[in-house]
């Protein structure tokens, strides 16, 4: 997949088929869409274009939003390039580029600079200055500007709407299996492992402090869950926590990772965590002891789930 990330970057000698959007999740729902754009390809007459943009348009024109997005830009490209989308272009969203109005957009990016001979896009599709223009508009360019417009139907819509509302509130309720069945893939959370207070080594549950750079990621609701994770190209289980360590007082929150029947250094690295089941709630625990007692039964709780791996 050629990754381009600016519209003015992006060249091609075929036309193109393309479509646009956030596509945050790469969900089920989004890789029916992403689909059509492949299979309008197959001849190899036309190359397909995902156009998405980053900041995501809410960042950009409300000031005070607080959106987490369930993949950093990089997971997302990751993801789309499973899909065999041929070109990625991610356009830097800002103030200036929201202010095209629905023509120019169509003339001077879509048509000029993608080269578009199709465009596979949702029935509610809004686009230009203040959002004013439809598909109708969009349709009524098309023949203007010699393209076809191919609408995504109402369900197929409604299905993607669903699907990301239902996993943003899955995932804030701690729900990994409805999460991960409208993910069609195990939620992750992808960072550097730093150092922590190593209080864990003294109760014999070192673990690995995970540290996401990207604040916009939807951390998924504080809790002990049972992870999985590629370590130089063998899979290891283990247990996560995240939450704030309420019986040792803590005062942010942190994610903790501790792998069963391993031992590396891992300070440095950056790991990616596949989050697989919740266990239970944070909780405060009057001692020490208690926590590590409540570990032990947690530690049984996680490797008597992955019995079925």
């Amino acid at each position: 997949m050629k990754i381009f990330h600016s519209i003015n970057d992006f060249s091609s000698t075929k036309k193109t088929i393309l479509t646009l959007g956030t596509f945050d999740g790469v969900h089920i729902g989004h890789k029916k869409i992403l689909k059509k754009i492949t299979q309008n390809t197959e001849n190899e007459k036309y190359e397909s274009v995902v156009l998405t943009f980053f900041p995501h348009p809410r960042m950009v024109l409300q000031e005070h939003s607080d959106i987490k997005l369930l993949n950093t830009i990089n997971e997302k490209i990751e993801l789309l390039e499973k899909i065999g989308i041929e070109n990625l272009v991610i356009h830097p969203f800002d103030e200036k580029f929201s202010r095209l109005t629905a023509e120019e957009f169509v003339r001077t990016v879509l048509v000029d600079q993608l080269r578009i001979k199709k465009i596979i896009i949702g029935h509610d599709h809004r686009f230009g200055r203040n959002r004013t223009a439809n598909i109708d508009d969009l349709i009524a360019f098309g023949k203007q500007y010699d393209f076809e417009v191919e609408q995504i139907s109402v369900q197929e819509i409604n299905a993607i709407s669903v699907s990301s509302t239902k996993i943003r509130n899955a995932l804030l309720e701690g729900n990994m299996a409805l999460a991960n069945k409208y993910l069609g893939y195990d939620y992750f959370l992808t960072g550097t492992v730093i150092r922590g207070k190593q209080l864990g080594r003294t109760i014999n549950f070192p673990t690995a402090n995970l540290k996401i750079e990207e604040n916009y990621k939807l951390i998924p609701q504080n809790g002990v869950y049972i992870v999985q994770s590629i370590i130089d190209k063998n899979t290891v289980f283990g247990m996560m926590n995240i939450g704030f360590n309420p019986t040792v007082e803590g005062k942010n929150q942190s994610i903790e990772i501790h792998y069963f029947n391993f031992n590396a250094d891992l300070y440095n690295r950056e790991i990616r965590v596949s989050i697989l089941q919740k266990i239970r709630s944070e909780q405060k625990f009057a001692s020490i002891n208690l926590l590590k007692e409540q570990l032990e039964k947690d530690t049984k709780t996680a490797l008597d789930y992955l019995k079925k791996f």
